[in-house]
């Protein structure tokens, strides 16, 4: 199968592109992009525009319901457009239609940007960033181990840096990194993407307490859901690396679902990283699992262990066979992201060449 994306030359916002093809993987959870040629376009905001059409508009008839004359029929539910009636598409009945419209309002924006796949950086809101008090400690004691685990927000943050610097290098399409827009770890990830200028996308959750995105969640990519169900979906459908850091219930909840995914073959295999060895070694004894015959021997080499966001990254770089990201280009300054990775022409269009020394996959420099 062959589709066609649109390769940004300067950053997510710019206007001189290159457009791609791509023969689709699914297997291997790759492409291989062959130019097609380099033009001038402006990119729409999102959901801005629709077709021409002869026939009235639905924000038309909206505007037009409102202008009714009051009368008690008017005054009556029963009379509210059925897209417009807030009453009706929170009803029990309607379940199945918000299930819908849940998955299908980021899966647009997501594909108006060109988004083709994730870094999805799990772990836990009550981690503080390094020097900040530890806001959710109920006693000393978690007040010193809470602070203490701010060096998984530090390696967060650097994690997501290593991805974005790649992510830049193939036009913000590919490696987005994904967080759940909340604070601690996801903070740290969606400002790792930040720190390097890149895009990045949060995928909140309505709490019954107070809850807001973090500042460093691309406006334009901050979602909101209300099932769990659908966020779930979108944390993994585009997902090329799972990266979970220490964390409570929900990143728990998080990783498992992921590796039943790997485990049951229900999603292809792809880099899971458990960052901090000494945590999760000691919060599941996964070989106790396997000696129980509870989980296959094999299946603790799902996923990986890990300290270092270099570390990390070095799994996902192997497993995909990329270039080596550029230290320069990680922390900001501009520099070309990746080393070996193609070549520019004078007007910085990106050109892609077949490279003897690895496989066809992201041999598309910028």
């Amino acid at each position: 199968m062959q589709f066609v994306a649109n390769f940004y030359e300067r950053g997510f916002h710019n206007e001189k592109v290159t457009r791609c093809a791509f023969n689709s993987n699914r297997t291997a959870a790759r492409t291989t992009p062959i130019l097609i040629e380099t033009f001038i376009f402006k990119e729409k905001p999102p959901m801005a525009k629709r077709r021409p059409t002869s026939l009235r508009t639905s924000v038309e008839d909206v505007a037009a319901s409102k202008r009714a004359p009051s009368t008690p029929q008017t005054e009556s539910s029963a009379f509210r457009l059925a897209f417009a009636d807030d009453e009706f598409l929170t009803s029990e009945e309607v379940r199945g239609v918000r299930f819908q419209l849940e998955y299908l309002k980021p899966e647009t924006r997501l594909r108006e940007r060109g988004i083709n796949s994730t870094v999805v950086l799990f772990g836990g809101a009550r981690i503080p960033a390094p020097g900040k008090p530890a806001w959710a400690a109920k006693n000393e004691l978690q007040k010193k181990n809470l602070e203490a685990a701010s060096v998984y927000y530090d390696e967060a943050r650097r994690f997501a840096q290593l991805a974005s610097a790649t992510s830049k290098a193939l036009d913000y399409k590919e490696f987005v990194v994904t967080t759940g827009g909340g604070p601690g770890v996801m903070e740290a990830g969606n400002r790792g993407a930040a720190d390097v200028g890149a895009p990045t996308i949060g995928l909140n959750i309505v709490l019954p307490h107070e809850q807001a995105p973090n500042h460093y969640v691309t406006p334009e990519l901050s979602f909101n859901f209300h099932y769990f169900a659908t966020r779930k979906i979108h944390f993994l459908l585009r997902a090329k690396c799972v990266a979970v850091f220490p964390g409570g219930f929900g990143t728990l909840d998080e990783f498992f679902e992921a590796l039943t995914l790997i485990q049951t073959k229900r999603m292809d295999k792809i880099p899971l990283l458990l960052f901090g060895a000494e945590f999760w070694s000691k919060v599941i004894n996964f070989e106790a699992l396997a000696e129980a015959g509870t989980i296959a021997p094999d299946d603790t080499h799902l996923f990986n262990l890990v300290d270092t966001a270099e570390e990390g990254w070095e799994i996902v770089r192997a497993f995909y066979d990329l270039p080596k990201v550029n230290e320069a280009a990680s922390l900001g300054t501009p520099t070309s992201p990746l080393i070996g990775g193609g070549t520019r022409s004078r007007m910085g269009e990106a050109t892609c060449r077949p490279r003897p020394d690895r496989r066809p996959e992201y041999a598309c420099g910028r």
